[in-house]
């Protein structure tokens, strides 16, 4: 039997997590609004474009917080076991992922070869954190949410939303492999990755929040 003691303690981790999350997600959107960073496109740069700017320590910090807060709710849920091995799998990668991307910040790609070392891995960081976070609240809804259907039903539907907007990317890598072209012109990247990232976030949050009844 899990203690009061216990519960509140992963009570105010849960909380601590989420509002990780929400503090991260406001910094980028704040990077948006303040100069210079207002003046980054954000139909059709991406969001690491941030990190490219005089802002980098701002940027820096949102993504260790979403990082944090992720990892904190990860572990109330595994502590609770309230988390499928395959989830938690999943929720390392994409915690991990970002932290990759804060190491190897995206490069200037007008400066540095498609081949840069950096430059790949913090492609595939951004590729392996954006899909592996909404498979992850697919698989742990219904274990971390047992007792809620409403929250599990957003949840799972916030993950597919999640993964309708990576389909958007890759069909556009296909239209592009196909007719030769560069795929990130065909779609407006910077909204289609903004839609994914605030989707995956309140997927995310709803996962981790802290129920009013904890498991005994």
């Amino acid at each position: 039997m899990v203690t009061v003691p216990a519960r509140r303690t992963s009570f105010a981790i849960s909380l601590s997590g989420v509002a990780a999350l929400a503090l991260g997600a406001a910094l980028v959107l704040l990077l948006q609004v303040i100069p210079p960073t207002d003046e980054i496109s954000a139909t059709r740069r991406t969001i690491s474009e941030y990190g490219l700017s005089e802002h980098k320590g701002l940027f820096d910090l949102a993504v260790v917080l979403v990082a944090l807060g992720s990892a904190a709710g990860f572990a109330v849920l595994h502590s609770q076991r309230r988390l499928p091995a395959a989830a938690a799998v999943l929720g390392a990668l994409w915690t991990v992922g970002l932290l990759v991307i804060v190491a190897f910040p995206k490069p200037d790609w007008a400066t540095v070869s498609r081949s840069d070392f950096g430059g790949t891995l913090h492609r595939v960081a951004s590729v392996v954190a954006f899909v592996a976070l909404p498979l992850a609240v697919l698989i742990a809804a219904h274990a971390a949410l047992p007792d809620s259907p409403a929250r599990r039903w957003l949840a799972q539907v916030l993950a597919i939303a999640s993964l309708g907007w990576f389909a958007v990317i890759l069909g556009a890598v296909v239209v592009a492999a196909v007719d030769g072209g560069r795929w990130w012109t065909l779609i407006p990247l910077g909204l289609v990755e903004r839609g994914m990232a605030l989707t995956e976030l309140v997927a995310l949050g709803v996962l981790l929040a802290p129920a009013r009844s904890q498991p005994r």
